[in-house]
Parts: C-alpha cells; structure tokens; sequence
C-alpha cells in the first residue's frame, strides 16, 4: 500500500501466541496489498482498471470494496471518488478498511488490547500494556518531527489526510484538478475505512470541507489545519496535553 505499518499487541497472552496473531496480521495486509496496490501491475485493481479482469471474476474483497466507494461517493457528494485521478483508485478507502479488518480480527482472536497504525491511520482498541488509554499523536503539517493535537482514548478510528507528505495528492473530482485550501485533515469514529474517506473526500473539497465535517453526526469528530496555519476541531474531540 505503499506506506508503513506497525502493529502493537498489548495483551498478556503467550509469546507464541502473539507472534502468531501478529504474523496473521500482516499476512492479511500483505494479502491487501497484492490484490488492491495501485503500484503493483498484477494487482486485481490494476488488472480491473485496465480491463483485464471483469467485475463478475474479482474477489468478493474487491467487489465489496467497490460497493462501499460508491456509497462514500453518494455520502460525500462526490467528493470521495475512486475515479477522481482518471484512473480506478480506493485507496483512500482501501488502507483504513484494511486497518480496521486486521483490528477487528485480532478482537475476534482474544486480543482485544492493540493499536494497528498504517500509515498514520490509526485503530486502538482497549489500554497499552501499562494499562493506560491509547495516546494518538497527530503529526504537524508542517514539523514532522512534531504533532500538533495528541489524541487519547480505549477504542478509536483514527484517520489523516494530509498534503505534506506527497504534496497535493488529493483532487478534487469536480474540477478535476489537486485540491486545495486545507493543509490536513483528522477524522475520529468507529470504523477506520469510513474515516479515511471522509478525510479524503473533506481535503478534496478545500475550505468547504470544514462546514462539511460540522455536519457530520456523532460519534464522528474532526481536526482541520488549514494553508493559513489555522487549527480548527470539535469541540468533543478526545484531545490531551
């Protein structure tokens, strides 16, 4: 998925027992990774976009992934688009649906205590090892080696998009073109699949996006840095010192 994924099981349960589950893991985003990488030639998604592979012959994963973006894309009045770049694409989807898979099955598996983190998409569930909320910082878009909100609690969806990394990335579907206006954006909810989408589709709108995310009902909440350095965010976000 082009990005780094750290993984943190905070069970005490057997070594083996947590090798195990942590090979799991990472066995399934791998498996993720081969069918739906944009970067990979024989992936189910490049093979799809090109016509290779037809829709009734994909893997229910991708048809079912399929399925969702085109609700997200209803839900966010196209903003959220997996066609915005001219070529099939969910990655903004694909990588916090994966996260949130790989957490729900560990909680399935009897460990219940974890933080899967790809890419800055984050998903905690329970306490760390010392028993303690999960701490989720959230990197300054313009100090990497800084975070400008920490966030903190047991069971959280954690997801940023951002331009500060791969420049501007995101376009936005309307005029076709990189979006602009919003520096990164924080979604905080349930399911991490869902908040990587509306981080997304908010940066593809610019400015907009901001009243956009207002209206977005509970439990969901938000953190916004605009291009002109302003800090804007819910005022239910779970924010710590």
């Amino acid at each position: 998925m082009g990005t780094a994924i750290s993984l943190d099981l905070a069970d005490d349960l057997p070594d083996t027992t947590l090798h195990e589950l942590a090979e799991r893991t990472f066995a399934w985003l791998r498996e993720v990774d081969a069918r739906f990488s944009t970067y990979r030639a024989d992936s189910e998604v490049c093979r799809l976009d090109r016509g290779e592979l037809p829709l009734a012959e994909a893997s229910a994963d991708l048809r079912a992934v399929l399925e969702r973006c085109a609700d997200l894309w209803t839900a966010t009045d196209g903003f959220f688009d997996a066609y915005a770049t001219g070529r099939l694409d969910p990655s903004g989807y694909v990588k916090g649906w994966a996260a949130q898979v790989a957490s729900d099955r560990l909680v399935a598996a009897g460990a219940p205590n974890h933080c899967v983190n790809a890419g800055g998409d984050v998903r905690v569930r329970g306490h760390t090892a010392a028993g303690d909320p999960w701490r989720i910082g959230v990197r300054h878009p313009w100090d990497p080696a800084a975070t400008c909100l920490v966030l903190t609690g047991t069971d959280l969806a954690v997801a940023t998009s951002g331009v500060y990394e791969r420049g501007h990335h995101v376009v936005d579907p309307r005029r076709g073109a990189p979006a602009v206006g919003l520096r990164s954006v924080t979604v905080v909810g349930p399911d991490l699949g869902v908040a990587d989408a509306y981080a997304t589709a908010a940066v593809a709108m610019g400015e907009p996006g901001i009243a956009w995310l207002d209206g977005l009902p509970a439990p969901w909440r938000h953190a916004v840095v605009t291009e002109d350095a302003r800090l804007l965010h819910s005022r239910a976000l779970p924010v710590t010192t």
